[in-house]
């Protein structure tokens, strides 16, 4: 199965203090870094291999496969009561 690209669910875990990735694209991808810039390093890494392993790409020639990393976190802030 040929894809086109690659998408990953990044989430700010503030107890831990580290983003997670995770994606439905590419079975057993999970990924930890302290911040969004370390963990694309790691993804540029990870997927490739996945990718293999999983047979994503069944023999194509596609010389790259994008990955689009959405991240995710939660703010609060407080709202001055009138």
């Amino acid at each position: 199965m040929l894809k086109r690209s690659i998408t990953v669910l990044a989430r700010w875990d503030s107890e831990a203090g580290v983003w997670s990735a995770s994606s439905d694209d590419v079975y057993g991808l999970a990924a930890e870094a302290t911040t969004l810039d370390e963990l694309v390093k790691v993804l540029d890494v990870l997927v490739p291999e996945l990718v293999q392993l999983n047979g994503i790409q069944d023999g194509s020639d596609v010389p790259e496969l994008p990955i689009c990393v959405m991240a995710e976190t939660l703010s609060r802030v407080r709202i001055a009561q009138a």
